[in-house]
């Protein structure tokens, strides 16, 4: 019997194979049955999507809640926002029994247009076009009133929370936190990669969100605490690895969660037993991983103008940039101006190519900082 890879890639992981995230868990499980909104940011691919489904998936939630997870990255408007969340509400809650999908059906009024039923499945469908949504209020209003007369409380993460910001519609945040505050059976995990945007969102007292939610910042799994798992599993498979060559991959990432996991993923597949998995192995492993996302890469700066490459470089080159604007770092790196440099940042933050925390500047996503270290050297 082939045995299972233990470091899995999808955001469904048994608890078996979920590492560490012990006090995050619990944090968010007591913040959860406390009757708490809670608001959890990190880069994209830390795990705030896995760590979600792990908390929803154990028995103090799973039996006690009705749990409804959607991801709002691709939606542009407040239409589309609903859309989703109306459909992941029938899919995960409304089909559980013949009482929830008639309250869902019956309450829904808005849009019983979309009400199906498939007779092969045997089981009745709910196909909701943007179109079908000509009063977006109301049908949120409508969704809102089924999950308050759920059998169950009820949570609902939303990812990338921040990205209402960019929607066309005037208020989306007053209206959404409006009707928000006035649910008792469903609370809300909001979960966002642009920390900046999020903090701004839940902390500025000039925004409707403001102190409305418990904050939850993920950091990446400690370093011994992620060495300890993989060693752990190699050695059940009676693989070896060592610490260094762990370090190695977990430095080269930035600690970021999904680029290791899928490092240590193929290291796994390609260790025999009785053999050691080597550092020289991990990066070949890496420039793969690397090349198979050069693609990705080379399509996120076709939009980008020459000046703000020339910065992307040399933040890749620093790793982290303070003072950002300073006459040291322009001179350094053979930049235009500080004005220019300035100019730059806002647009490069604005497509989260790069990112800002505490007034650090960083590439966003690691993979890419490697691919353009990679090539400036190769330049130079």
């Amino acid at each position: 019997m082939t045995k299972t890879n233990p470091f899995i890639l999808t955001p469904m992981i048994p608890d078996e194979y979920f590492c560490d995230r012990g006090k995050e868990t619990e944090s968010l499980i007591r913040s959860i049955t406390n009757q708490e909104n809670v608001v959890i940011t990190s880069p994209r691919r830390m795990g705030k999507t896995v760590l979600i489904y792990h908390c929803f998936n154990q028995p103090v939630i799973k039996d006690n809640y009705l749990t409804v997870s959607i991801d709002i990255l691709h939606t542009t408007t407040l239409r589309e926002l609903i859309m989703e969340l109306g459909s992941a509400v029938f899919k995960h809650i409304a089909k559980r029994n013949e009482r929830l999908l008639k309250l869902f059906t019956t309450g829904l009024r808005s849009l019983s247009g979309s009400f199906g039923y498939d007779p092969i499945q045997n089981t009745p469908t709910f196909d909701i076009r943007l179109g079908q949504i000509t009063a977006p209020e109301y049908t949120l209003d409508e969704i809102f009133d089924y999950l308050e007369r759920a059998d169950k409380p009820c949570i609902v993460a939303i990812d990338e929370f921040q990205q209402i910001t960019n929607y066309p519609e005037k208020n989306v945040e007053a209206l959404l936190r409006g009707k928000i505050q006035r649910l008792v059976n469903t609370h809300f995990i909001y979960a966002g990669s642009e920390r900046r945007i999020m903090n701004e969102m839940f902390y500025s007292n000039k925004r409707p969100f403001y102190q409305s939610a418990t904050l939850m910042p993920l950091a990446p799994i400690e370093l011994d605490k992620y060495a300890d798992f993989v060693t752990s599993h190699f050695k059940q498979a009676k693989k070896d690895i060592h610490f260094d060559t762990i370090k190695s991959v977990y430095e080269m990432f930035d600690g970021v969660t999904l680029y290791i996991h899928r490092v240590f993923h193929d290291a796994y597949i390609e260790t025999m037993s009785d053999q050691t998995c080597s550092t020289a192995d991990t990066i070949r492993i890496a420039r793969n991983i690397l090349l198979q996302n050069e693609k990705r890469m080379q399509e996120m700066l076709a939009f980008v103008t020459e000046q703000q490459k020339e910065l992307l470089y040399a933040i890749a080159e620093e790793g982290t940039v303070s003072r950002i604007t300073s006459s040291e770092f322009v001179r350094k790196h053979s930049l235009k101006s500080a004005s220019a440099v300035q100019s730059a940042v806002r647009k490069l933050l604005e497509y989260e190519i790069i990112t800002e925390n505490g007034h650090q500047y960083s590439i966003a996503d690691p993979l890419l900082r490697i691919w353009l270290k990679q090539r400036h050297d190769i330049s130079a």
